[in-house]
C-alpha cells in the first residue's frame, strides 16, 4: 500500500429539490387548491474518521465528490425525497483545511468523529406554502437551494504517543521491530525506510502505546531537503521524542547537533518536547577503544536530557530506556495534553 499524506479534493453538497406548482383535483373537493409539495433537501459531503483506514490514498486519483440531489417535490404536497449524502472514510488524524484560504475546519483524532465537508442545499418551497387570503391560487414555486462547494486540502498526522527520530541509518527501523510487532523494510543504505512506520509496543500494565519511526531527517530538511521535510508534521502530535543516534557515527555529537536544529527550524513546538537520547548499535563498536561513556557524558550535558545506550539488534539497553519512556508518558498524563499546532 502506498503511503498518501496529503490530498485535495472538491467536495460539492447536493442540491435541493425544487418546489412544485400543482393543484387538487379531487372529485369531491370542489374549490380545488394549491398543492405542490416542497423539494426535498440535498445530501451533504461527510467525512468519517475510521481505523480500518491508514492513509489517504483513495483521494490520490479520485479528487471530486459530489452528493446525490435532493428530489423536485410532488402533487398532493408531497416533499420531495432527500438527496442521500455522500460518506468520506478517513485516516484518524487527517486534518482538513482550506485550500483557498488555509484555515483549518477540522481535526478528526477519534474514530467515528465526523465532519460535514460540504452541506446540502435546502429544498424549494411548492405553491401550497404561498397560499394566501389574498393569492388562493399561487402559480409559483421556489427552486431548490445549491448545495455548498469546497476545495480542500487534506493532510494525515499520524497519533503516536512515541516519535522515534534521528539521522539516515540511525538503526530506527531495526528498534521499533525489535521492540514491537511492525516489521518495516530494514537496510544499510540511506533512506530506506521512505514512509513512517507505527508499531504498538506494550507496556507492563499491558496497555499498548503507538511508536512512530520517522523517515530520517537531513540538514535542511525543514526547507525541504532529502525526505524529513515531508514528514515532520508526524512528530507534531507525539508526546514523547526519542532521538536515536548511531554510534558508529564519525561525529554523533554533530549528529545530535542536527536533528535539534532542524526540530527548532521547523518550529510549532518540537524543539521543546519531552526527548530522551539513546545511543544505538553499541555492539558494533570496541568497548575498549571506543569511550561510549565519555560521549554519553557530553550529551547528557549538552542536551540536559537523559542518555541511554542500547543495541537495537541484540535488544541490550531496551529495558530502562522504556522504563524512561513510561515515566514520561505516565508524568504527562497527570497534566493537561499538550497543545497541537497547526
Amino acid at each position: 500500500m502506498q503511503f498518501i499524506d496529503r490530498a485535495e479534493i472538491q467536495v460539492d453538497g447536493g442540491s435541493g429539490g425544487d418546489g412544485l406548482v400543482a393543484f387538487r383535483r379531487e372529485k369531491y373537493v370542489p374549490a380545488g387548491g394549491p398543492a405542490g409539495g416542497n423539494g426535498g433537501k440535498g445530501g451533504s459531503v461527510i467525512m468519517v474518521a475510521v481505523e480500518n483506514v491508514q492513509t489517504l490514498l483513495d483521494f490520490r486519483y479520485a479528487h471530486q465528490f459530489k452528493a446525490e440531489d435532493g428530489k423536485r417535490g410532488g402533487p398532493s404536497n408531497r416533499t420531495g425525497a432527500n438527496g442521500r449524502d455522500s460518506i468520506l472514510e478517513v485516516p484518524i488524524g487527517t486534518v482538513v483545511y482550506d485550500a483557498s484560504t488555509g484555515e483549518m475546519l477540522a481535526d478528526l483524532v477519534e474514530a467515528g468523529q465526523t465532519f460535514c465537508a460540504a452541506a446540502g442545499g435546502k429544498g424549494g418551497l411548492g405553491n401550497k406554502h404561498f397560499l394566501s387570503n389574498r393569492n388562493r391560487a399561487p402559480e409559483y414555486a421556489l427552486p431548490g437551494l445549491p448545495g455548498e462547494s469546497r476545495l480542500l486540502r487534506l493532510e494525515l498526522k499520524l497519533l503516536a504517543e512515541v516519535g522515534i527520530i534521528g539521522l539516515p541509518n540511525a538503526g530506527k527501523s531495526t528498534l521499533i521491530s525489535s521492540l514491537s510487532a511492525a516489521r518495516p523494510k530494514v537496510a544499510d543504505y540511506p533512506f530506506t525506510t521512505l514512509i513512517p512506520n507505527l508499531g504498538v509496543v506494550r507496556k507492563p500494565s499491558g496497555d499498548g502505546t503507538v511508536f512512530a519511526d520517522i523517515p530520517g531527517l537531513i540538514a535542511g530538511a525543514h526547507a525541504g531537503a532529502g525526505l524529513g521535510h515531508e514528514f515532520l508534521r508526524h512528530i507534531e502530535r507525539t508526546k514523547v521524542l526519542l532521538h536515536l543516534i548511531d554510534t558508529t557515527d564519525d561525529d554523533p555529537i554533530a549528529a545530535y547537533q542536527t536533528i535539534q536544529e532542524e526540530l527548532q527550524a521547523y518550529g510549532r513546538g518540537l524543539a521543546n518536547r519531552p526527548q530522551i537520547i539513546a545511543l544505538n548499535k553499541i555492539d558494533a563498536v570496541n568497548a575498549e577503544t571506543y569511550d561510549l561513556e565519555g560521549l554519553k557524558r557530553t550529551l547528557s550535558e549538552l542536551s540536559q536530557v537523559q542518555v541511554f545506550t542500547i543495541s537495537a539488534v541484540s535488544r541490550e539497553g531496551l529495558e530502562p530506556m522504556l522504563q524512561k519512556l513510561w515515566q514520561l508518558l505516565d508524568e504527562m498524563a497527570l497534566v493537561e495534553p499538550l497543545p497541537v499546532s497547526f
